[in-house]
């Protein structure tokens, strides 16, 4: 439980909770079309040790990513490409906030002093100018 505290609270759960038939009704697509895209790689449900799937409310928010790509006229193969490309993106993105979260703690560490003669020397001037 202490990893899923650093968690963004707008993060929709990963735990699978729902039948494929509560997914079908919240996400508004059939069973068929739940296993098609299952069978696509555009949403992984969870599977009970008997092999039953439980659908999280990621999947769910993903089922919605799906229903807008489809009505933008997006084929299964392209929406797949687009979900993939997201989730890449959004790595990337903590990634980059998180380096600048680090440059901004390792520049708040310098001293004064360190800060001046660094941007004296990058300029090119004579530290013993000042």
């Amino acid at each position: 439980m202490a990893a899923e505290s650093g968690r963004d609270a707008d993060l929709p759960s990963v735990r699978g909770v729902y039948s494929i038939s509560v997914a079908a009704e919240l996400s508004g697509f059939g069973i068929a079309a739940l296993r098609l895209y299952e069978e696509y790689g555009l949403i992984t449900p969870l599977r009970t040790g008997g092999g039953t799937r439980r659908y999280s409310d990621h999947d769910l928010a993903q089922l919605e990513r799906v229903a807008e790509l489809i009505d933008a006229g997006v084929n299964l193969v392209g929406i797949g490409r687009v979900l993939d490309l997201e989730h890449r993106t959004g790595e990337l993105e903590r990634d980059n906030r998180r380096l600048a979260a680090d440059n901004a703690q390792l520049r708040a560490e310098q001293t004064p002093a360190t800060e001046t003669d660094t941007d004296a020397t990058h300029l090119g001037a004579d530290p013993d100018q000042h």
